[in-house]
């Protein structure tokens, strides 16, 4: 029989904290076939719901359920902005025409470093497993048609020049592109290196445009990231141009991850939009997951329960959008259920068979 990991399916839940709700939300999420999520952990959290949340972690695996703990905002975007900020004001990201960059702290600052453990041992201390690093990335914007990029701070300028042997330049290069990445990578190393000590896996998704398949697999060498994902959303943020072949963008972009992972033997986590969704496209999801599943992934996670509704950047219509999520997941978790029954029929054929 062909040895594949078992199939995870799954969403991100954020936006409720009262438990008696949450219970719903889990046991509708489970009924479609869906045995993980992820949970937001943010600032927020710690000051206020850290003793709800641990509830909610372990109500969640009493269900059947794998808890991924999402590092939300803690260093800025994606998610909150960063309250870390607050208390370290001289831990901004800094652009390379001097501005600063307003919700982004510094992956090098040690502070960060610092405020992060700490993170991790909450995670830890309430019952997490998995910790999900969601889209770390190096921010950048157009001014004048010219590419400004970030981290530009003291110290990275200074890591920097004895890199490179030359001060950083205003404008984006192919050397400070690389810098960047090195920078996403140690931060990375560092983080998972922590997390792994306190026995904890980690999980990270990149989105597809962020890094090349080339510098992704400086990823693929860190000893503790043991999951890496990307999520291919065919319209990535309000106002873009959709996608026109979502099945074929998704499938595409999922294939590019799963041969990394099968390279290096890491697993792989494969998301898929389900917020934003236009009225009259809710299929698109369904599409997107059949894509991602046909293509090898194995563990496909949608963002996020009931269509965003909680959130400004909900679905035109929520329902429609969960509603298509949830047949999205009965129809992969049907068609691995024929898959594993087909394997086994092969090595113990019914005596129907004429």
């Amino acid at each position: 029989m062909n040895k594949l990991p078992p199939l995870k399916i799954g969403t991100a839940y954020h936006g409720n904290r009262m438990l008696h709700h949450a219970r719903q939300d889990l046991e509708d999420m489970v009924s479609y076939g869906m045995n993980l999520v992820v949970h937001m952990l943010s600032h927020t959290d710690l000051n206020r719901h850290k003793t709800k949340m641990k509830e909610m972690f372990a109500l969640s695996e009493e269900l059947g359920m794998e808890v991924w703990v999402d590092c939300w905002g803690l260093s800025g975007p994606p998610g909150d902005v960063s309250h870390f900020l607050a208390y370290h004001p001289e831990s901004h990201m800094v652009y390379s025409n001097g501005d600063l960059a307003p919700v982004h702290a510094c992956l090098k600052d040690p502070a960060l470093l610092e405020f992060i453990k700490g993170w991790v041992d909450t995670v830890a201390s309430c019952g997490g497993k998995t910790v999900f690093w969601d889209e770390p990335h190096m921010p950048s914007k157009m001014i004048d048609g010219k590419k400004i990029y970030a981290c530009c701070c003291p110290r990275c300028k200074k890591a920097f020049e004895e890199k490179y042997g030359h001060p950083m330049p205003e404008l984006a290069t192919p050397e400070t592109d690389e810098f960047g990445t090195d920078s996403i990578i140690e931060y990375l190393r560092e983080v998972t290196d922590y997390a792994a000590s306190k026995g904890l896996k980690n999980a990270t998704c990149i989105m597809p445009q962020t890094m090349t398949p080339q510098e992704l697999e400086g990823l693929f060498k860190l000893p503790n990231l043991d999951n890496i994902g990307t999520d291919p959303y065919w319209s990535p943020v309000p106002g873009a141009s959709p996608n026109p072949d979502v099945y074929k963008y998704v499938y595409e972009k999922t294939r590019v991850i799963v041969e990394l992972c099968e390279k290096y033997g890491k697993e792989l986590n494969l998301w898929i939009k389900a917020y934003g969704i236009a009225a009259g496209t809710e299929d698109d999801i369904v599409l997107a997951t059949l894509a991602a599943y046909n293509a090898g992934a194995r563990t496909i996670i949608s963002w996020s329960y009931y269509g965003g509704e909680s959130n400004d950047y909900a679905s035109a219509n929520p329902l429609a959008s969960w509603s298509r999520t949830r047949d999205a997941a009965r129809l992969i978790r049907d068609k691995e259920t024929i898959r594993i029954a087909k394997e086994c029929e092969k090595t113990m054929p019914s005596v129907y068979d004429v």
